[in-house]
């Protein structure tokens, strides 16, 4: 059974005291892909040693987070064209638009998101998508950029089932992960109604850990309790589950 987490972090502090073993746990309880998303400039180096050290198993994006976009955002841009001009990536991720934090960056959060999306139609790759707060101001951006060369992931999905439709449409699989084994996490509600081509599994690690880690540091070895919650609510077997979204990862990521 191949198990695909499609959004970690595994560059984080969080994992400098274990980040091997961390890893090593993923593997042997069968996540064996590994999607890395970017922040911006200072952990470019942080995913080239992590893609080093695991080859077999670690693939990068290149991209500027929503939260990172600040008055030095056009250079943090550059530094994103230039690496992509020099190296293969997988995705342009993660961008999109965040207004829990700050809500004064609203417009140059969506100047930089529709660049990127222009980018990743020029490489012919997918966008992995962050939303916080956010899904008007994100859906008008892609809805300006709507294209059949639009494709990807809507990561850490949390919206609505209307929302989840519109995502679809616009090209974008959801991205489930730790949300949907929370009480109060709403998506489980509907999961079924989605079929489950459109869904891809995820972490974002070392954040928003599944039942029954609730609360505590997030790793990618808990893709499996992710996958365990999708085999509940689809009422299928873990084994086609796990199949079905990593063959839907593989259609997003080219690989």
């Amino acid at each position: 059974m191949i198990l695909t987490d499609t959004h970690t972090h595994l560059y984080s502090s969080q994992f400098q005291d274990d980040r091997n073993e961390m890893i090593q746990r993923a593997i042997d309880a069968g996540v064996s892909r590994f999607f890395i998303p970017s922040i911006d400039s200072t952990y470019t180096q942080k995913m080239y040693d992590l893609e080093s050290q695991f080859p077999d198993n670690v693939f990068l994006m290149m991209g500027l987070h929503p939260c990172y976009v600040k008055e030095n955002y056009l250079d943090e841009l550059a530094h994103v064209e230039a690496e992509l001009s020099k190296r293969k990536f997988y995705a342009i991720g993660e961008i999109g638009v965040d207004l829990f934090w700050d809500k004064t960056t609203l417009a140059i959060q969506q100047h930089a998101f529709k660049h990127q999306i222009q980018l990743a139609k020029k490489y012919k790759l997918a966008i992995n998508i962050h939303c916080r707060d956010a899904f008007d101001e994100t859906f008008e951006v892609l809805e300006s950029e709507k294209s059949d060369d639009l494709f990807g992931i809507f990561h850490c999905f949390t919206g609505d089932f209307a929302q989840a439709e519109k995502a679809i449409s616009l090209g974008l699989k959801l991205g489930i992960g730790g949300v949907a084994t929370f009480k109060n996490g709403k998506i489980d509600q509907f999961l079924d109604k989605i079929d489950l081509k459109h869904i891809v599994l995820e972490t974002d690690s070392p954040y928003l850990a599944p039942v029954p880690h609730r609360g505590k540091r997030n790793e990618s070895s808990y893709t499996l309790l992710v996958a365990q919650k999708l085999a509940e609510i689809y009422k299928l077997p873990i084994e086609e589950i796990a199949q079905t979204t990593t063959e839907n990862s593989k259609a997003i990521f080219g690989v």
